[in-house]
């Protein structure tokens, strides 16, 4: 097991940078489809999109400590299965927050908030999984082409 690029020691300004990355890509996909398919207008569902993205990478952030400490302590690889299961763990924490807000928001039951939150999910689910997954491969590239260099001008 690479320990050193798998377990994830990952400063405060990295994961600003993966939280923002992870939700500008979201709100420029999202709040066009949303807008469209709620008909409402761009600016009001921007508006909605941008609080979600606000919640959402706080949660991100948060999320992502508590995934570091459970890999250090339980030493599993950030694989696969991994991946899904941080994907899962991390959309269900969002539905607790999200549905409540966007009932009031749109002024919708919240039974129809929770479905628009499920059609969320179903796009968030694959797109975390692949963002997180494409991070980490081009995290360790960066990684081991920084410790080269390093060992190179040792």
């Amino acid at each position: 097991m690479k320990q050193s690029n798998t377990v994830a020691r990952r400063s405060m300004k990295e994961r600003v940078l993966h939280a923002t990355l992870f939700e500008l890509i979201a709100v420029v996909v999202c709040a066009p489809l949303l807008a469209w398919a709620m008909g409402k207008s761009l600016a009001h569902m921007g508006a909605l999109t941008l609080m979600f993205s606000a919640i959402a990478m706080l949660w991100n952030m948060v999320f992502n400590i508590l995934f570091d400490a459970a890999q250090r302590r339980m030493g599993f690889e950030r694989g696969l299965w991994a991946r899904i299961s941080h994907a899962l763990l991390f959309e269900a924490g969002l539905i607790l927050v999200l549905v409540p807000l966007a009932a009031w928001w749109l002024s919708i039951s919240l039974v129809a908030a929770f479905f628009l939150d499920i059609g969320l999910i179903l796009f968030f689910l694959p797109y975390t999984l692949g963002y997180n997954l494409a991070y980490d491969k081009l995290r360790e590239r960066y990684v081991d082409r920084r410790e080269a260099r390093t060992l190179a001008c040792s």
